[in-house]
């Protein structure tokens, strides 16, 4: 029992941390898109793309020291630039300029860096952020009111899946228990005794 509840919890946890790194603003917002390459590392590619587009571009691309806005689909052009234009510390985020309700969606981000200390070491990135643009939503950071209401539903939501683990593992532990009184073994003297007594 106790490993059920136990992994019941674990599941409600990694659930709610997952749904945390939701960013939730308002159309006309800006928002940044976090990413991070190390500290000491030189960005060799920077690509920010949406799966979902039914068209080919990217919501952003850096290659070679500059961005490109050719490769940008044409609905993120002039809207989408570096955070840090030098990229200090890593700092890989883009903002996001005057969001709309079509902005909605998953961005990734994919990251090639390189590193020279003896030797040349590559390494490459990958962060992922959905993004909902929403009338009724609230700017990240901006809405006490809104985010105070997200945490309730996380919880609620959570409590809820602990109550519904706790009531199958307690129905049937009460049930298993009657079904063993139900079957429970009798010697064939008590057996003999119950006929002869009808």
């Amino acid at each position: 029992m106790f490993s059920v509840v136990f992994y019941s919890f674990l599941l409600v946890s990694c659930w709610t941390s997952t749904f945390a790194d939701q960013l939730t603003v308002k159309p006309g917002d800006d928002v940044v898109l976090q990413s991070q390459a190390p500290t000491e590392a030189v960005i060799r590619l920077l690509e920010w793309i949406r799966p979902d587009l039914k068209s080919d571009g990217d919501v952003f691309f850096y290659r070679n020291d500059r961005s490109y806005e050719k490769y940008q689909h044409p609905s993120y052009r002039a809207r989408v630039e570096l955070k840090d234009p030098e990229m200090k510390n890593g700092d890989a985020s883009v903002i996001l300029k005057n969001v709309t309700v079509n902005d909605t969606g998953t961005y990734e981000c994919r990251i090639i860096s390189s590193i020279t200390i003896n030797e040349r070491t590559s390494s490459e990135l990958r962060y992922i952020v959905k993004l909902a643009v929403s009338d009724s939503g609230h700017a990240a950071g901006g809405d006490e009111d809104g985010e105070k209401k997200d945490v309730a539903v996380v919880l609620s939501v959570s409590v809820l899946l602990v109550v519904v683990v706790v009531v199958v593992v307690v129905s049937f532990l009460i049930f298993k228990k009657k079904h063993l009184k139900q079957t429970k073994y009798k010697p064939a003297s008590e057996r003999d005794g119950e006929h002869q007594d009808a």
